[in-house]
This record gives structure tokens, C-alpha cells and sequence, in this order.
């Protein structure tokens, strides 16, 4: 097994990003890739104008690759934000604002998941209260994902570099997915799996994929430390990946790593050419 064995596709929010948001997808798919994913490309609004959908919308078409994941807006990301829907608010209208607009844009493209990032704890705000605007939110954002045939992903990021944000761990962003599911009853919510971030929080990884591999829609790798390319650091990624599979995940997997002070299409070296085109 091993890498050459998986469905790789290309964070475009995390890498290219030295080029243009429009020349990304020709720049991945020059570099051997099909799929690609991205977060939320609009930072400042939810709901861009028509022009830049359909801009974005062409590149991807153009450039030959298929969008597999997309982000509904999640505030200032990269920045201090790490997600909207639980921030009484503006923020969290802003989310429902781009529900819509986020799924639609999917659809369009063929882009079978999206990922809805919880938010940050609020000062003065009861945790309680944010939670049940989060379900309300999550509630809505798993219809529309049903509505064109695509999952929700959750995801847990990781306490160091995120400590405002309350899923910092696989078991509490499944409790989260379980939640959606009960009130939704549609069962398309799943466990983004990011394996950098539950090893930045310590989690036994091993044991994480064998108890959550049935509840996975996703899953996105970089090494650590460093959050850099495979090899980079001293996670066993290719064997993570194997016990993945052997679990029985057979869904893509995100290279949401940072290329480091090179060209994003300098830092796939680990991954042979020839493997790189989704099967």
C-alpha cells in the first residue's frame, strides 16, 4: 500500500499560494493533480458577487481538476478566525448568508463535501448559548449539503494553535457530528480527520483511526512539527494512511500542508508523479 495507493487532492488555500487564487487549479493540475480543495476563498464576504463565483468556477473547469472539498465561510482564514457559526452576531449571519451560496458553488462543480468550521469561544458569551447556535447553524448547513448529495464535515483543530476553539479533540468533534445527525436525522454529517492537528493535541492516532475510521468523510495531512510536506517532520503518515485504509476509509486525502520557502510544485517530491492524478 503506502501513498501511491491513495486519493490525493491539493489544499489551494495553503498551497500555490504565491500565485493568484484564479491560476491555482492550472497550477495544480501542471504539478500531476486532478482533485483539489479549498477553504472559503472570500474572507471579507460570504457572498461575493456573481462574477467572481462564476471566475472561479471557470478556473477550476479549465484547468481540467475537480473541486472534492469546499469550506462555507469561516471569517478571517488564515487569521485570527477559525469558523463563524457558533459567534452570536454578525458572524454567525454571515454564515447562514453563505450557506446557500457556498452550496451552490459546490454543486456546480461537482464538490460532494463541505467543511463548517465551529468557531472560537467568545468572551462574556455562555459556551452553552454558542452551542445551541452552532447545532441550529450546523442543522442548516447539513440540509443544504443534502440537497446536492454532499456530506458536512466537522473538524477538530488543535488547542496550541487554536485555544479559543472548543473542538480540540476527535471524540468532541464526533459528539458534534452525532448531534447534527440526531436533529438532522439525514446522517451526512462526518469527522473531518486531520491527522497534523490531532497530533499536535497528543491523540493516541492509531487508536483515533480505529475508532473513527467509519465516521470520516475527510482527511487532510501534513507532517509535524512544522506542518510541512510528508518527511518534512516525524509523523508515520504512510503508515496513518495505511491503517486508514485498512479501516475501510477509501475517501480523499487533503495535502493541506505549507511548501516551506520553495514553490508549492517544488514540495511534492515524496509523491511520485505518476501517482499524483486521483483513480
Amino acid at each position: 500500500m503506502g501513498f501511491a495507493d491513495q486519493r490525493f487532492n491539493v489544499n489551494l488555500s495553503i498551497l500555490f499560494t504565491e500565485l493568484p487564487l484564479l491560476e491555482r487549479p492550472a497550477a495544480a493540475a501542471a504539478a500531476g493533480f486532478t482533485a483539489v480543495e479549498l477553504w472559503w476563498p472570500w474572507i471579507d464576504t460570504p457572498t461575493p458577487e456573481r462574477s467572481e463565483l462564476d471566475a472561479l468556477r471557470k478556473a477550476i473547469e479549465t484547468a481540467g481538476v475537480r473541486l472534492t472539498g469546499l469550506n462555507f465561510y469561516a471569517g478571517r482564514l488564515p487569521g485570527p478566525d477559525r469558523g463563524a457559526l457558533s459567534v452570536p452576531g454578525e458572524e454567525s449571519e454571515r454564515f447562514r448568508a453563505n450557506i446557500e451560496v457556498a452550496a451552490g458553488l459546490a454543486e456546480s462543480l461537482g464538490c460532494g463535501a463541505l467543511n463548517a468550521l465551529y468557531g472560537n469561544r467568545v468572551d462574556g458569551v455562555d459556551p452553552a448559548e454558542q452551542d445551541t447556535l452552532a447545532l441550529e447553524n450546523l442543522v442548516l448547513a447539513a440540509r443544504a449539503a443534502d440537497r446536492i448529495g454532499a456530506i458536512l464535515l466537522i473538524e477538530a483543530l488543535n488547542r496550541p494553535e487554536s485555544p479559543l476553539y472548543p473542538l480540540v479533540s476527535a471524540p468532541a468533534a464526533v459528539e458534534v457530528v452525532d448531534r447534527v445527525n440526531a436533529a438532522t436525522g439525514l446522517g451526512n454529517a462526518k469527522f473531518l480527520m486531520d491527522l497534523y492537528h490531532l497530533s499536535m493535541n497528543g491523540e493516541d492516532l492509531p487508536a483515533v483511526i480505529e475508532r473513527f475510521a467509519a465516521r470520516t468523510g475527510h482527511v487532510q495531512i501534513a507532517d509535524n512539527p512544522g506542518r510541512g510536506a510528508p518527511g518534512t517532520g516525524s509523523l508515520p503518515l504512510e503508515d496513518l494512511l495505511d491503517r486508514l485504509r485498512k479501516a475501510g476509509y477509501d475517501g480523499w486525502v487533503g495535502l493541506e500542508y505549507k511548501p516551506g520557502d520553495r514553490p508549492s510544485a517544488e514540495s511534492f517530491a515524496w509523491l511520485p508523479t505518476e501517482t499524483r492524478a486521483a483513480r
